[in-house]
């Protein structure tokens, strides 16, 4: 069964996101990395990269195919998950913990709107 916190928000492409104060972790959903099928890379926007809604963030390379990533919210790189270089395979076994993506410093005037809350997600996603 698709995991889906309920403390989390998603987008429409697949992304969720955890915010916290003017910090926001960004990573794939479980609904994402059950399509994507086995992880083998993954590459993230550098630190201080400036990312706008919808900018692409990174890709995920899986052993079907190649996705792009997109930035559900508009911030700057703060911090890239380091651990996917090694380990890719976190994003299959947890996406919502050690396979986080990146994190971003939110801008000021960070619009949610297009977010979607844990049951709007399942709706989404059936």
């Amino acid at each position: 069964m698709t995991q889906r916190p309920d403390d989390l928000l998603y987008s429409r492409e697949h992304e969720w996101i955890r915010i916290e104060g003017e910090e926001a972790t960004v990573g794939v959903t479980d609904f994402a990395q059950e399509e994507l099928g086995d992880v083998v890379y993954v590459e993230c926007a550098s630190v201080g990269t400036a990312l706008d809604f919808m900018d692409v963030l990174g890709t995920v390379e899986s052993v079907k195919s190649v996705s792009d990533l997109f930035s559900p919210i508009a911030g700057e790189v703060v911090a890239v998950n380091d651990g996917l270089e090694a380990n890719p395979e976190l994003v299959n076994e947890d996406c919502y913990g050690a396979g986080w993506i990146i994190r971003l410093q939110l801008d000021a005037d960070v619009d949610t709107s297009s977010l979607l809350d844990a049951s709007a997600y399942a709706e989404l996603t059936h």
